[in-house]
C-alpha cells in the first residue's frame, strides 16, 4: 500500500529547497501537485525522488519550476546516475595513475 503522505513530504521538501535558494516560499496547490509527485514516486521510488529533488536544486536551472521537475525527472535520473559512474571511473583512473607514478611508470 502506498503512503499517502509521501507526495506531500516531497512537495514540502521542494518548498524548503526553493526557499533556501530564492529566499521565498513558492505558492503551490499541494492537492493538485500531489498527483504528479505520486507519479514521480511510482516511477523511481520515494527515496530516489527525494535525491532527485535535491539534485535538481544543484543544477544551474533558473527559477527551478516544479513543472520542469515533473517533466524531466526521468532524464535527471539518467544524467545523475551517469555522472556518478563517471566520477567513480575518474577516481579509479586517478588511483591507477598514482600507483604507476609511485612504481616508476608503466611496466
Amino acid at each position: 500500500m502506498e503512503n499517502k503522505k509521501e507526495p506531500y513530504v516531497l512537495i514540502s521538501l521542494y518548498q524548503s529547497l526553493y526557499k533556501e535558494k530564492y529566499g521565498r516560499t513558492p505558492q503551490i496547490n499541494k492537492f493538485r501537485e500531489k498527483w504528479a509527485m505520486q507519479d514521480v514516486i511510482d516511477s523511481v521510488g520515494f527515496d530516489r525522488a527525494k535525491e532527485l529533488l535535491v539534485y535538481y536544486f544543484l543544477l544551474p536551472k533558473g527559477g527551478h519550476p516544479l513543472q520542469f521537475f515533473f517533466y524531466n525527472f526521468d532524464r535527471m535520473d539518467i544524467v545523475e546516475v551517469e555522472a556518478q559512474k563517471d566520477k567513480e571511473r575518474r577516481r579509479l583512473l586517478l588511483e591507477e595513475t598514482k600507483k604507476m607514478v609511485e612504481n616508476g611508470g608503466i611496466e
